[in-house]
């Protein structure tokens, strides 16, 4: 079962629709923000993916229905976060691109807010494309949270109800 981040610690949480359309406004509020930091979880150096790499996360494109956060790994442009209202609720999908802009075969995979998120941490729970897509990520849970002044930014994936992978990020000017 998934537990609250201590993250969220000291949020009153709110119905659903109400906790995930303030998410929503509050990311759409941080248009045009950048967030820079680097992987904390796990610690892996062999792991070349991430270890040692810069990671920024900008909230470059928001609608009323959309926001798009290109996350930039060092040198690699490839993914995008994608939260967008659906279904009463809030949907994150990942977004993954080949240099030329074409999709990766494995893109737009993520799932809806679950019920248990508040205005400033959502979890997003792996959907049936998400299954289809990648099965071992069939129980994938990825939390967004962010601080109450907006300076930091977590992304939190658990798979099998274990941490997989975490990032901090710090508002930068």
């Amino acid at each position: 079962s998934y537990a609250e981040p201590s993250a969220g610690a000291g949020l009153t949480a709110v119905p659903r629709s109400e906790s995930s359309e303030a998410f929503f406004a509050t990311m759409r509020g941080l248009c045009g923000a950048r967030f820079e930091g680097a992987r904390t979880f796990p610690d892996d150096p062999a792991d070349t993916a991430f270890a040692g790499k810069l990671l920024v996360a900008n909230v470059a494109t928001c609608t009323e229905s959309e926001v798009r956060v290109p996350f930039v790994v060092g040198a690699d442009r490839s993914r995008t976060w994608v939260f967008s209202r659906a279904n009463g609720g809030v949907q994150l999908k990942h977004d993954h691109r080949h240099a030329d802009g074409t999709p990766d075969a494995v893109t737009m995979y993520g799932g809806m807010a679950t019920a248990n998120g508040t205005p400033r941490s959502q979890h997003f729970a792996a959907d049936a494309l998400t299954a289809q897509l990648i099965p071992a990520a069939r129980t994938n849970v990825w939390t967004v949270t962010l601080s109450g002044d907006g300076r930091d930014l977590t992304y939190h994936l658990e798979r099998d109800g274990r941490p997989r992978f975490t990032a901090a990020l710090r508002r930068v000017p």
